[in-house]
């Protein structure tokens, strides 16, 4: 701040010396060195204050440029939403529309009524086995054998020696 050498030092005592005077000196010396406490303890605050002043102030812009960003893209997935629920029911629509057609389509021994009128039920197609493929772990339905392979499994176990 000041650069202020010894020498300096040595000069303003000798003058306050003569101008205060030696029975007072001490008392004025003590004085300064309390009100230059003062100072510092008031400049060290004051600097504090700006310093959180200033943290606070990015914390906000942060804060409101996440705010933003959430907002964004809550708005971006609520798009998206709209998007996806508008063609869920658009092809909900068609399905509809399909099912109502071939039901229309059909003789009436083909689809069964539900008791007390409604929209026929169209029969569930025959189900098909399904494929069995080998597997590197062991068989955790190895007691179980699918629909209708039982025995052509029961066959090819007999056929193979022991």
């Amino acid at each position: 701040m000041f650069d202020i050498g010894f020498s300096e030092l040595v000069v303003i005592g000798v003058v306050a010396l003569i101008v205060i005077g030696p029975e007072r000196l001490p008392k004025v010396a003590r004085t300064a060195g309390h009100l230059y406490g003062r100072l510092q303890r008031y400049v060290s605050t004051v600097k504090a204050d700006i310093s959180r002043e200033v943290e606070l102030d990015e914390l906000r812009r942060a804060g409101q440029s996440f705010k933003e960003s959430i907002e964004s893209a809550a708005s971006g997935v609520q798009q998206q939403a709209t998007v996806v629920d508008d063609y869920l029911r658009d092809e909900f629509a068609s399905v509809k529309a399909a099912v109502t057609e071939h039901a229309s389509s059909e003789t009436p021994g083909e689809a069964e009524l539900p008791p007390g009128g409604g929209e026929p039920q169209i029969a569930a197609p025959p189900q098909t086995l399904q494929q069995c493929l080998p597997l590197d772990e062991p068989d955790q339905n190895a007691g179980r054998t699918p629909h209708g392979t039982g025995e052509v499994a029961r066959s090819q176990a007999t056929d193979k020696p022991a």
